[in-house]
């Protein structure tokens, strides 16, 4: 999925209407990261986007610092613009955290929110989070929420029934239009839970626990190895 300036500015509201819980989500992940950082914490915000990680992340945190990475020159330049009032410490870069020139620093702490399913190959999966892992102190939190689950199966075939009736129920859609949509979205990678514990074990990752869960959605909590 390419996000160009169109999708980049329609982003805002389509996330939370494929995501309702979006925002709360933001906000667990904000507070595990609270309850394990000290004052002063690196960052690597892996799929920045237009910044509402960071934007919830440095609430109250000035001393936070952040490096966002993001494939999207449209979603960056939005961030860019939201994230400017900020008094924290922060660069974004272009490209993937497998193409990214990324300062020689190991960072306190990583997050990759909504952007594994958007990877269709399982070893470049892998080798994106052995990268991020590579980048992080030992024992740093790091936090994964993709999509999840089986197409096909009874579990996924019914969340996929709510979150039609969401999008019928809560929009203009019609539902040819819903229908459409529902296809783009079938056509991301989707993976069982098991299979994302056992990608996260691989890529260096320990103590993984499932914090968020909504619909098509799952996100985990863990540590890089080492403490």
């Amino acid at each position: 999925m390419e996000f160009n300036n169109t999708l980049a500015n329609e982003y805002e509201k389509g996330i939370r209407r494929t995501l309702p819980s979006y925002d709360a989500m933001l906000r667990l992940t904000h507070t595990f990261y609270h309850s394990t950082l000290p004052e002063q914490a690196d960052f690597l915000i892996v799929g920045s986007g237009s910044g509402n990680e960071i934007l919830q992340f440095a609430e109250k945190r000035p001393h936070w610092s952040f490096v966002g990475i993001d494939p999207s020159e449209a979603m960056l330049q939005i961030a860019e613009e939201r994230l400017k009032p900020l008094p924290n410490n922060m660069s974004l870069h272009q490209g993937t955290i497998l193409d990214s020139l990324l300062p020689s620093v190991k960072f306190d702490a990583a997050s990759c929110i909504l952007v594994l399913h958007f990877i269709d190959d399982y070893q470049e999966k892998l080798a994106t989070l052995k990268e991020i892992a590579n980048n992080l102190k030992p024992g740093a939190p790091f936090v994964l929420v993709s999509k999840y689950g089986q197409l096909g199966s009874l579990e996924t075939e019914l969340q996929f029934d709510l979150w039609r009736a969401y999008w019928l129920q809560h929009t203009k859609l019609s539902p040819s239009e819903v229908a459409e949509m529902e296809k783009s979205i079938r056509s991301l990678s989707f993976m069982r839970e098991e299979d994302i514990l056992s990608l996260l074990q691989q890529a260096g990752f320990t103590k993984p626990s499932r914090f968020f869960a909504t619909t098509l959605f799952g996100g985990w909590i863990c540590y890089k190895e080492g403490e």
